[in-house]
């Protein structure tokens, strides 16, 4: 197989993850697993390192470096919180306008809070099948373990399909209900100084079919 590349030159390369596969090979991995960096290297017959990670259930903008010194200064990039990264998100009910959320997370429990910081905007508010929803725009100012995912559960939107977080039988019955049960969140943009050249590079991945029902933002 092969991931749709979205931006590429000898030193990077951005491709379009799918839902459900595997940024790097887990500590328990399953025969059947699709890693992305493994994908992406067979597809360019060389080695990729990972710079930042999505989610399994998270589609969307997701880059590699193609040499160990621009992995580097890439990561620092994250690091320093000088990433835009913008997402999409689907939540049911009507969200406020726009909101910051700076609660503290910890990666797991026992593990120390992390200073944490999330801005939401909401893009329109949607009607389907009878239910309302709201589509969001998010922007990670940092990048904590399932930041989104926890920020949003908080806030009492917890995001469509996100059956780790949100009530299990209610993510069953909106499945049901919009046709598909895949956790709607979607890495759309991001942006980022490229290590060599210093230009601003913005990546777009289009939004998936999955949040057809929902239209683009």
């Amino acid at each position: 197989m092969s991931l749709e590349i979205l931006y590429q030159d000898q030193w990077l390369v951005v491709v379009n993850k799918p839902a459900g596969m595997l940024v790097h090979a887990g500590r328990d991995p399953e025969p059947d697993d699709q890693i992305a960096m493994k994908v992406v290297r067979d597809q360019l017959g060389q080695r990729v390192g990972t710079v930042h990670r999505l989610d399994r259930p998270t589609s969307g903008v997701l880059l590699f470096a193609l040499d160990t010194v621009i992995e580097a200064e890439l990561r620092q990039q994250f690091e320093d919180q000088i990433v835009s990264k913008k997402y999409v998100a689907v939540v049911s009910g009507e969200s406020p306008e726009a909101w910051i959320s700076e609660e503290k997370l910890q990666k797991d429990e026992g593990e120390p809070y992390r200073d944490a910081k999330t801005g939401f905007v909401r893009e329109r508010v949607v009607e389907v099948s009878g239910e309302v929803f709201s589509v969001l725009s998010v922007s990670p100012q940092s990048g904590r373990y399932h930041q989104i995912r926890k920020h949003l559960h908080g806030a009492g939107f917890p995001i469509v399909g996100d059956y780790l977080y949100g009530e299990v039988a209610e993510m069953e019955r909106i499945a049901a209900l919009i046709g598909q049960p895949r956790l709607m969140l979607h890495a759309h943009r991001l942006s980022f100084f490229h290590p060599v050249e210093g230009l601003e590079i913005e990546v777009s991945a289009s939004l998936p079919d999955r949040f057809t029902p929902f239209a683009s933002v």
